[in-house]
């Protein structure tokens, strides 16, 4: 089904012409009838039902719960959440109820959002395929054999399906915008530290980005407005824009466009040829563009698959099974409760994740690889500045292919780690991007993505509204 705008659904609560609680059994009503496509590891549904309850009331007391009252929400696994479990899909986790619950998610629930329930995605993120699920693999609405992307790719299915207006994903080398490019939603990720991380299961902690995926523009910038701004419980959280997301004011005439010559090269014809059209329809519309070559992005995907994993291999650390999670209550000695709890509970990826990270940061290695990838993270985190001194946007497609079969990269995790070679940069130079949808080839969607410089998130938001206008004249 679809839903009307964010926006709408709220004011149509607050003015009684409809109920938040009839918008909550809608969307469960979604979630129950298109199971087949896995996109749901559980939903929320007594909670969420008692909230939508307690904002009725409010309405009818003639007080205002906020911009989003009784709009239901999907969030992916790996944020706390109060009224179900959560796993971040992996087994290592199956049991765990969070004691408390994200700062984002209470943003949203501070202007009357309901979180509805918990999406699949790749465990502990770490996919681009949400194949990595130690529950079940998530189909993509366009071809049932194929994958959605990921890792937050039960979240871009359930906006797809209209299982909810809206969900919330992470963002740690593309995983918001990959599989909105698959499913044909529109993902956004923010510039590092505009959206708080507390209380989200972290992957790699210099990269990892809260973000929105919707249907359109508009919604995502009303969803950021809330989530953004400093948080006293993450440090590493900036100040949002004085001015609000929502108001979607840049102009396309006199805008200045790149063209990423590196993300053009050697790409399938049929995603060039859309890309192009997307680029041509702003020309016209009156943006100066011209091709731009960022010499050091080829090497960006080898240096996030050096960082990245040195990250997780880090924060994976702490599952012990000593103090939540799964444990080995048979276990004779520390030592054997660690290794078997870890061998159980994560699955091949985070393994091999693990193994990749701990080698990096070893004696002897540290300054041979991982040092290298900060020192090429600088260079291009200078090529995009130096970059952004010339142009007010950056495009290119989001993903190198359309979605492929279910299986078809699994037993090759360098392929599947392909699939990032397109978002990985703005991830690792903490800039703002977002996907939007371009158009599709054979039944399936391509993405368009759009970059801009940090702290330019509402300037990107209002140039990819006015893009997503130019195509669907």
């Amino acid at each position: 089904m679809s839903w009307p705008d964010i926006a709408t659904i709220a004011k149509n609560v607050l003015a009684g012409k409809t109920t938040a609680i009839e918008s909550v059994e809608q969307a469960l009503k979604s979630i129950d009838e298109q199971k087949e496509f896995s996109a749901i590891i559980t939903t929320t549904t007594e909670r969420a039902r008692q909230r939508a309850k307690s904002i009725d009331e409010a309405v009818a007391r003639g007080e205002n719960p906020g911009r989003l009252a009784g709009v239901p929400f999907i969030a992916k696994d790996n944020f706390l959440t109060f009224g179900s479990e959560t796993t971040a899909a992996s087994n290592i986790l199956k049991g765990f109820n969070a004691p408390y619950q994200s700062t984002a998610i209470e943003k949203l629930e501070a202007e009357g959002a309901i979180c509805v329930a918990k999406a699949n995605l790749d465990a502990f993120a770490h996919g681009a395929s949400t194949e990595n699920s130690d529950y079940m693999t998530t189909k993509n609405p366009h071809d049932s054999t194929r994958v959605p992307g990921g890792s937050s790719g039960g979240s871009a299915v359930s906006v797809v399906l209209g299982l909810a207006p809206f969900a919330v994903g992470t963002d740690t080398g593309g995983s918001i915008r990959q599989p909105a490019s698959f499913t044909g939603a529109v993902g956004f990720k923010p510039t590092y530290g505009l959206v708080s991380r507390s209380g989200v299961i972290a992957m790699a902690s210099s990269t990892d980005t809260i973000g929105p995926l919707t249907t359109n523009v508009e919604d995502a910038a009303l969803v950021l407005d809330v989530m953004s701004g400093q948080d006293p419980l993450d440090s590493t959280t900036i100040k949002r824009d004085e001015t609000s997301y929502t108001i979607l004011e840049t102009p396309v005439k006199g805008a200045k466009l790149g063209v990423v010559k590196e993300y053009m090269e050697g790409l399938d014809p049929k995603i060039k040829a859309l890309i192009i059209k997307q680029v041509e329809n702003l020309k016209r519309a009156g943006a100066e563009v011209s091709e731009i070559s960022l010499p050091s992005l080829p090497l960006a995907l080898a240096c996030y698959y050096i960082i990245c994993p040195a990250e997780v291999s880090s924060n994976l650390s702490r599952y012990d099974g000593q103090h939540f999670g799964r444990h080995t209550p048979d276990a004779k000695d520390l030592e054997t409760s660690y290794s078997q709890t870890r061998n159980q509970g994560f699955g091949s990826e985070a393994k091999r994740r693990i193994m990749i990270g701990t080698y990096v940061l070893s004696s002897g290695y540290y300054d041979a690889y991982y040092k290298k990838a900060q020192q090429l993270r600088t260079k291009l985190i200078n090529e995009f500045t130096e970059a952004f001194n010339k142009y007010d946007f950056l495009v290119g497609p989001t993903a190198p292919t359309t979605a492929f079969k279910i299986g078809e990269n699994a037993a090759e995790p360098l392929k599947m780690y392909l699939q990032d070679i397109m978002t990985v940069a703005a991830n690792l130079v903490g800039i703002p991007a977002i996907s939007i949808p371009a158009g599709k080839i054979d039944g399936l969607p391509v993405g368009l993505q759009i970059m801009a410089a940090q702290r330019h998130d509402r300037q990107l938001l209002a140039f990819a509204k006015k893009t997503e206008e130019l195509s669907n004249e």
